[in-house]
C-alpha cells in the first residue's frame, strides 16, 4: 500500500477525562494526514458525480486506536469512540486529536477485544451530548465540562441489552438502537448473546423516547445497529447486522409510531469484510451505508450508486464542518476523511 504523508503525526496530550481537570498523557493514537491509495470510489453510477466529484482523495487523518465507532461532528471537532479501548476522542479538522473521555463506556476494564467502550454520539437541544455506553449499558448525557449523567438506563424497570445508536427526528424524539454487542466477551466467542444470562430484555429493540417516556417500536430484528432518518423525516433506515445481513426501511407516522418493515437491501451475499452497521443520509436523501467491503450509497430507491472501499473493516460515518460538507469514516484502527459536493443531511441540533 503507497501511502503520501503530507503533515508530521502528532501525540495526544492535554487531556480532558471527565470532570473537568487536566491531565498530560501519551497514547499510541495520533492524528496524521495521508492520501492512502488503497482508500477509493468505486463508481456504479453516473449519478453519483452529482455527490462526489471523481477526483476525490479519500485521507487518513488519525489512526492507532483499536475500533473506531460513534463519529459526531460537535462544535468544531469530530468526536468519536474506541469501543474497544474504552476512550472517546475529538479530532479538529487542523488534526489536533484529543483524549475526551477515559474509561468511556462506563466501566473501568473489560476483556481485551470486547465492544465494552462508548460508541454513538448525538448532541441535544440544549447543547450537551447524549452517549451509548456499552459496559454500563445505558444512554448518558455529557455537559460541556464532560460530566457523565445518565440519561436512560432502564426499560419497565429492565436494564438495556447495551445501547448502540441514536438519532432525533425532527419532532425532537430520539430514537435509539439497543442489540446484545456489549455482552461479548472474547474468552467465550461463541456464546449466544441472546441466551446471555446478563440480559434483561429478551429482545434486541428499536426504542422511541418523548415526552419523558420509552417505547419499543421494533421488536423483530435480530441485530438492530445503525439507523438514520430521511432528510424529511418520513422514513427510517435501520441496519440489521446479522440474520440477515441486510437494511430496511420504515415508514413513520404522525404520532412517532413507525409502519412495517420494507427491505430496503441485502447484503447478505456481498463480498468483503464487516457488517451493516453505521448508517447517515445526505441531503439528497442517499443512504450511505457501512457493511461488507466498506461503504455503499444508495439512492432512495435503492440503486446503488457507487462504494466507498477502505483498506480496513467500515464501521460508521459523520458529517462535518461548517457546511457538513465533509464525510469522516470510522474504520476499526483509523479515521478517515473525504470532501463532498454536497451536504449531508445534518441532525436537528448540529453543532458546527
Amino acid at each position: 500500500m503507497k501511502i503520501a504523508v503530507t503533515c508530521a503525526a502528532l501525540l495526544v496530550s492535554g487531556i480532558l477525562v471527565g470532570r473537568g481537570e487536566m491531565i498530560e498523557q501519551q497514547s499510541a493514537a495520533k492524528a496524521v494526514n495521508e492520501i492512502v491509495d488503497s482508500a477509493k470510489v468505486v463508481r456504479r453510477s453516473a449519478a453519483l458525480d452529482a455527490v462526489i466529484a471523481p477526483d476525490v482523495k479519500i485521507e487518513r487523518v488519525a489512526t492507532g486506536f483499536a475500533f473506531t465507532e460513534g463519529p459526531m461532528w460537535h462544535n468544531g471537532a469530530l468526536w468519536f469512540s474506541d469501543l474497544m479501548g474504552n476512550k472517546m476522542y475529538s479530532l479538529s479538522a487542523e488534526g489536533t486529536l484529543k483524549l475526551l473521555l477515559d474509561h468511556a463506556g462506563g466501566r473501568d476494564s473489560f476483556p481485551a477485544g470486547a465492544y465494552g467502550g462508548s460508541n454513538a454520539m448525538a448532541a441535544d437541544r440544549d447543547g450537551t451530548v447524549l452517549m451509548m455506553q456499552h459496559s454500563a449499558r445505558r444512554i448518558v448525557r455529557l455537559d460541556d465540562k464532560l460530566n457523565v449523567t445518565p440519561f436512560l438506563t432502564t426499560y419497565e424497570g429492565k436494564q438495556f441489552n447495551s445501547p448502540n445508536d441514536l438519532a432525533f427526528a425532527k419532532d425532537g424524539a430520539l430514537y435509539f438502537t439497543d442489540p446484545p454487542y456489549g455482552l461479548f466477551n472474547p474468552a467465550t466467542p461463541n456464546a449466544d448473546l441472546d441466551t446471555d444470562p446478563r440480559r434483561q430484555i429478551s429482545f434486541n429493540g428499536v426504542y422511541r423516547y418523548h415526552n419523558g417516556k420509552v417505547a419499543p417500536v421494533i421488536t423483530d430484528l435480530r441485530r438492530p445497529n445503525g439507523l438514520a432518518f430521511s432528510p424529511d423525516g418520513r422514513v427510517l433506515y435501520v441496519a440489521n447486522s446479522e440474520g440477515p445481513s441486510a437494511y430496511y426501511r420504515y415508514d413513520v407516522k404522525a404520532d412517532g409510531t413507525i409502519g412495517s418493515r420494507q427491505l430496503f437491501a441485502d447484503v447478505t451475499k456481498e463480498p468483503g469484510g464487516g457488517v451493516p452497521d453505521g448508517l447517515k443520509v445526505d441531503s439528497r436523501g442517499n443512504l450511505w451505508a457501512s457493511g461488507q467491503g466498506g461503504f455503499r450509497i444508495y439512492s432512495s430507491t435503492g440503486e446503488v450508486l457507487g462504494q466507498i472501499v477502505l483498506p480496513e473493516v467500515a464501521a460508521n460515518l459523520a458529517w462535518g464542518g461548517a457546511d457538513g460538507r465533509t464525510a469522516y469514516f470510522t474504520a476499526s484502527t483509523s479515521i478517515y476523511r473525504m470532501a463532498m459536493k454536497i451536504p449531508g443531511s445534518l441532525p436537528p441540533y448540529y453543532r458546527k
